[in-house]
Order: structure tokens, then sequence, then C-alpha cells
């Protein structure tokens, strides 16, 4: 069986992960998730909760959500169906990396995976119709946790690769952030 391929991106424990798909006259398979290969990413985590997402226009956006503490969450993310742009911002107030975000294409065909740790904003545009993605998250969902970024704010400076179509009303009002002279408020 083939090994999953661990690889690392500018922003400090965000990952991707590659799969090594058995390809044969019947099709293929692929090892999409395994504890052991991905314990150094893991820790002590669980997963809780395994989630689905379809997504039916094309330019469609989803996010940017993340839970606050204790609730904070590590996702990982695959698309199943389709093609996205998978985006984590860094929302950990001590990083060097605070507020910059890292952007990875998921396909069906590519079969990658974005590990995203606490402490970042999630969220993805469809860049084709009905595209589909599997969400593997360590934590139980908690309402009052949640938080999101407004997809467009401008401090982010996000380059969505098409034509925005559809975001829902819950994120198209997440506050802006604030930058002022005791920090940032997310």
């Amino acid at each position: 069986m083939s090994k999953l391929a661990i690889i690392d991106t500018p922003i400090k424990g965000l990952f991707v992960v590659e799969t090594n798909p058995f390809l044969d006259h019947r099709g293929a398979f692929a090892r999409w998730f395994c504890e052991e290969e991905l314990a150094g990413i893991i820790g002590n985590r669980h997963i809780k909760n395994v989630n689905f997402s379809r997504t039916a226009k094309r330019g469609s956006i989803r996010g940017m959500h993340f839970q606050r503490p204790p609730h904070a969450e590590m996702k990982m993310v695959r698309c199943i169906r389709g093609k996205i742009l998978d985006v984590a911002v860094d929302i950990r107030k001590d990083s060097p990396t605070f507020l910059q975000h890292h952007s990875v294409w998921l396909s069906a065909e590519n079969m990658r995976m974005l590990v995203i740790p606490e402490g970042f904003a999630h969220g993805f545009q469809a860049l084709e119709d009905n595209s589909e993605v599997l969400y593997l998250v360590s934590e139980f969902y908690s309402p009052e946790s949640e938080g999101g970024l407004r997809f467009n704010d401008p401090e982010l400076e996000i380059e969505w690769p098409v034509e925005v179509t559809d975001v829902s009303d819950k994120d198209l009002n997440h506050p802006l952030i604030e930058l002022n002279s005791v920090g940032v408020q997310l």
C-alpha cells in the first residue's frame, strides 16, 4: 500500500497531504486517511465528525469559518467531486504569519487533502458545479464558539479565481477585520 505524502506549506502547522492511488484496469484504490501515517500532524486529536457539503453553483463561496477555544478544531478537507480552491487563514494572534493565507486546488482527480489546524479560518470556492467536499473534524460543532471572516475582507487579500456567484447571508455578514492601536479584533 502506498504511503500518504505530507507536504509543508509556508504557514507553520498547515499541511497538504498527497495521495498516491493504486491504479489498474478496474480503476483506482487510495488510502485517504491513516491515523498512523498522519500521527505527526494529528497528535492526540481524534476525528469526532465527518461532514459533507455539495456546492451547486460554480463560483459559490463557503466560509471563512472557524471555531474559538475551547471548541477549536482541526479540519482535514478533501474535494471528492468537482474542483475547489481551498483557503486557510492564520488567525493565531502570536503567529509570525498572522492573517496570512494559503490556498490549494483540491479536486477529485488530484486527491489532495488540506490539513487545517486550530487557529485558522477556512473557506473555499467551487470551481465546478456540484462540487462535493468531505471534512474530517477533530471537535464537535459548537454554535456559541463559531466565528467567521468575510471572504472579501481587504485585509486578507484573497484572490478568488472565478467570479463570485453566491455567498450565504451569514457569510456576507461576517465583520471585517479591525486593525487598531490595541491589536486586531476578530
